[in-house]
């Protein structure tokens, strides 16, 4: 669920979504649910999340693609962390 919420709008050239739109879909997700998050779960969500950008950085280095991923992975990394408490 955590990396899905950086994951769920992609349509095009992979990038990560805006923080708001991360934070409205695990919002979403607890409601669906019906029950919030531990912190721990917030952590591993909001961890997660950087996860499929770095992969996608990595594959568009090794079959020489433009890292488009690379410019939201660098500028949302540390408040994503940050959320995550890492």
């Amino acid at each position: 669920m955590g990396a899905a919420s950086a994951v769920f709008p992609k349509v095009g050239p992979a990038t990560l979504p805006p923080i708001e739109s991360t934070e409205a879909f695990l919002g979403a997700y607890q409601d669906a649910r019906g029950r919030s998050f531990t912190a721990e779960e917030q952590q591993v969500a909001w961890a997660a999340g950087l996860w499929p950008a770095a992969h996608d950085i990595r594959w568009e280095s090794l079959h020489g693609y433009t890292a488009v991923s690379g410019k939201a992975f660098w500028s949302q990394a540390a408040e994503r962390l940050r959320r995550a408490t890492a």
